[in-house]
C-alpha cells in the first residue's frame, strides 16, 4: 500500500524535474511513510511513497526489469504474487527482489497490456517501456485503489494516487466542474470519470490508459458479466462459497507486517474474522468503534462477536473531536465528499493502527449479495413490472402520485418510467431532490447544470448488465457507481491518512465473478439479506449477528450540527466569501439552517454536504 505520482511531457519544454516529482511525492506521504523512490528518464518521471507490507528490505520502488528497460510503480498489493512469480521464473526471468511489485515487470515483458488480466489483488499501477516509448496506467478490477490523471493538451500528462500531489505541478489548472458539482450535490460524492477540478479526471475502475505515438486511450480490460449456472443444491453452492471464500481470505493474509481486521459485529466484517481466525495460528487483531449515543452504538455486537471467535479484541468509545475533524476531511479527500461515515472510518483507522499495518474489512458484502433495503425495491419493482405490465404500471404510477404521502409511494411513482429510471432514482433523489436543487440553485448555477444528466450512468451501467434479474442489474449498478466511487474512496482515504492498509475479501474479483452466477434468491430470499452469507456464517457466530437489523456505520450527524458543528456550520455556509460564490441562493441556505437547527426538519445529510463543498472550496479554490 503506497502513492504514486509521475509525468510524462510532450516536449523537452515539459520534460518534468526532481524538484517537480519530489513535491508531488511529498503531498502524498502519508500514504507511504516507510520509504520514497524517484526515477527521471528524459520525458518521463515516476515517483513513489512506500509503505512497507512485503519484503520489507529490498521492495524499493520504482523498479525495473533486468535490463532497466521497463519501470514500474505500485500503489497496493498483488495477492498471487508467490504463484505469478514461479510461472515466470520457470520462463527464464530474474528477480532482484521478493516484492510483488516485480512480477508485474516481467508480466508485461511476457503478455504486454494483457498482464493486468493474471493479477489478483487491489492495485494502481504506472509503468514506462523505454523501448516503445508507452505510458501504461492501470486501475483494479473493482477500483479499490485510486489514480487520477489529467490530459494537459501541447504539453503532458500528470498522474497521481491522489489530486493533491497533481496540483503540485504549477501548469495544472485549478478551475470548478460544475457539471461534478451538480453530480455531487445529488449523491454526496463526484461520480467517476470526473473530479470536481476541471480536466482532471478519475481513472475508471477496471480501466487501463496507454500513450503511444501521440496518443491517448483508454479502455475497458474487464467487466462483471452475468452468468447463470446449471441447478445445483443449495448445500453445494454454499460449500462452493465456503471454499472461494476461505481462498480469497488465505491469499490476503500474505504480510510481513502485523495484520488485523475491523469488526463492527454485522454479517459481512464478521464472515470476514471467522475465516481469518480459520487460518491463523494466533487470536486474530480486531478493533471496534462507538459512541456514545447507544442507537449509533454497535460495541457490543462486536465484543461477542470477537469472543465467540477468540479475538484478541480491542475497541473505543469515540469522543470525537468533530470540530478538528471536519477540517481536515476536505484536504484528505481532495474532492467535495459527503458521506458522513467517513468520521468512523477515519478513527476506527486511527485506532488500528496502533496495533496493526494492515486491517481486512467487510467492504463489499452489500453491494455483492444486496445488502441495502433500496436491494428490496429493486426486486419488488420487478415482480410488479412483470405482472402489471406496460399499461399496467402507468396507470398505478399515476394513481400513486395523485394520493397524499403514504409509505412505498415512491416504489409505485417510479413505475411509470423505465426500470433502468427507478433503479437511478434510488441513487439520484435521496438528498438534494431536483425541487431542493430549483429551491437553492441561483439562477445562474441552475442554467449551466440545464443539460447535465445525473441520471445518466446509472441507466447506462443498468442497460449494459448482462444480468436479466432486476436485482442483479441493480447490483450491477451499485457496484460500477456508488461502490467504487463512495464506498472505496471513504476506505481508502481515511485509512491511508493513517498509514494503514485495508484489504476487503469479499471484493475478490474471483469471487465476486461467482456471485454472479448466482440466482438472486440466494442473495436476497423474500426480505432476507445476504442470505447466503447467513446461512455460511450460522452456527459460527452467535445469532445476533444473524437476527439483528442492518446497522450502517452511522454518527449522530443531527444532533452534532444542531450543537457542536453550529458555530461552524452557519459561520462557514453563511459567510461572505461562500454567499459571493453564486452558486446558492443565500436565503434558502439560511432557510435549511433554521429548519434543521429548530427540529422542524431534518436536513443534516444536506447541510454536511454544503459544507464538505464549502470547505473544499477554501481548501483549493481560495488558496
Amino acid at each position: 500500500m503506497c502513492g504514486l505520482a509521475g509525468k510524462l511531457g510532450f516536449h523537452p519544454g515539459a520534460f518534468p524535474t526532481q524538484s517537480l516529482l519530489v513535491d508531488m511525492c511529498d503531498r502524498i506521504a502519508h500514504r507511504g511513510p516507510d520509504d520514497d523512490g524517484y526515477w527521471i528518464q528524459g520525458p518521463v518521471a515516476l515517483g513513489h511513497r512506500r509503505l512497507s507490507i512485503i519484503d520489507l528490505a529490498s521492495g524499493h520502488q520504482p523498479l525495473a526489469n533486468e535490463d532497466n528497460t521497463i519501470w514500474v510503480v505500485l500503489n497496493g498489493e498483488i495477492y498471487n504474487f508467490v504463484e505469478l512469480r514461479t510461472q515466470l521464473e520457470g520462463k527464464g526471468h530474474r528477480f532482484r527482489t521478493s516484492s510483488d511489485t516485480e512480477v508485474i515487470v516481467h508480466l508485461y515483458e511476457e503478455c504486454g497490456d494483457a498482464f493486468v488480466e493474471q493479477l489478483r489483488g487491489m492495485f494502481a499501477i504506472a509503468l514506462w517501456d523505454s523501448r516503445r516509448r508507452r505510458l501504461v496506467l492501470v486501475r483494479d478490477r473493482l477500483g479499490k485503489k485510486p489514480l487520477y490523471y489529467t490530459v494537459i493538451p501541447h504539453h503532458g500528462i500528470v498522474f497521481a494516487s491522489e489530486i493533491k500531489a497533481i496540483l503540485a505541478d504549477p501548469v495544472v489548472p485549478r478551475a470548478l466542474n460544475h457539471e461534478a458539482l451538480d453530480a455531487y450535490m445529488s449523491l454526496l460524492y463526484v461520480p467517476s470519470p470526473l473530479s470536481m477540478f476541471k480536466g482532471i479526471q478519475k481513472l475508471p475502475a477496471g480501466h487501463l490508459l496507454t500513450w503511444c505515438d501521440e496518443k491517448v486511450e483508454v479502455k475497458e480490460y474487464w467487466d462483471l458479466v452475468f452468468e447463470r449456472r446449471a441447478v445445483v443444491s443449495e448445500e453445494t453452492v454454499l460449500e462452493e462459497l465456503e471454499s472461494m471464500f476461505q481462498e480469497a481470505v488465505r491469499i490476503r493474509l500474505r504480510s510481513d507486517v502485523p495484520l488485523g481486521a475491523f469488526l463492527s459485529g454485522g454479517i459481512d466484517s464478521s464472515m470476514v474474522v471467522r475465516h481469518m481466525a480459520r487460518q491463523s495460528p494466533r487470536p486474530v487483531i480486531t478493533c471496534s468503534v462507538g459512541f456514545n449515543e447507544q442507537i449509533y452504538n454497535e460495541l457490543p455486537y462486536a465484543r461477542e462477536t470477537a469472543e465467540s471467535l477468540r479475538c484478541e479484541h480491542h475497541e473505543q468509545t469515540i469522543t470525537p473531536r468533530i470540530e478538528e475533524i471536519v477540517g481536515k476531511l476536505a484536504h484528505m479527500f481532495d474532492e467535495p465528499f459527503a458521506d458522513s461515515s467517513a468520521v468512523p472510518a477515519y478513527y476506527v483507522s486511527e485506532m488500528a493502527r496502533r496495533y496493526v499495518t494492515v486491517a481486512l474489512s467487510g467492504d463489499g458484502g452489500d453491494e455483492v449479495f444486496a445488502g441495502y433495503s433500496r436491494h428490496y425495491l429493486h426486486h419488488l419493482d420487478g415482480l410488479l413490472r412483470r405482472r402489471l405490465g406496460v399499461l399496467g404500471c402507468g396507470m398505478v404510477s399515476r394513481v400513486a402520485a395523485a394520493l397524499p404521502l403514504f409509505k412505498g409511494q415512491q416504489v409505485l411513482t417510479r413505475l411509470g418510467g423505465s426500470a433502468a429510471q427507478a433503479c437511478a432514482k434510488t441513487h439520484t433523489e435521496i438528498l438534494f431532490k431536483r425541487d431542493l436543487k430549483r429551491l437553492v440553485y441561483s439562477s445562474d448555477f441552475a442554467l449551466r447544470c440545464r443539460d447535465f444528466d445525473v441520471e445518466a450512468n446509472f441507466t447506462r451501467y443498468y442497460h449494459r448488465s448482462t444480468a436479466t434479474d432486476p436485482l442483479d442489474k441493480a447490483l450491477y449498478v451499485d457496484m460500477k457507481t456508488y461502490l467504487v466511487d463512495d464506498i472505496l474512496v471513504k476506505v481508502d482515504r481515511m485509512s491511508m491518512a493513517h498509514a494503514l492498509e485495508v484489504r476487503a475479501p469479499l471484493l475478490d474479483h474471483k469471487f465476486i465473478e461467482f456471485s454472479a452466477t448466482l440466482p438472486s434468491s440466494l442473495k436476497l430470499n423474500g426480505r432476507t439479506t445476504k442470505y447466503l452469507l447467513r446461512r455460511g456464517l450460522a452456527g459460527h457466530v452467535p445469532d445476533s449477528v444473524l437476527t439483528r437489523e442492518k446497522h450502517g456505520f452511522t454518527m449522530p450527524l443531527a444532533e452534532w450540527l444542531r450543537g457542536p458543528l453550529r458555530p461552524m456550520l452557519e459561520d462557514t455556509l453563511l459567510s461572505p466569501r461562500a454567499t459571493q460564490r453564486g452558486l446558492f441562493h443565500t436565503r434558502a441556505i439560511q432557510d435549511l439552517c433554521e429548519a434543521h437547527v429548530r427540529q422542524r426538519q431534518d436536513y443534516s445529510h444536506q447541510l454536511w454536504q454544503l459544507l464538505m463543498l464549502e470547505l473544499w472550496h477554501q481548501t483549493y479554490l481560495d488558496s
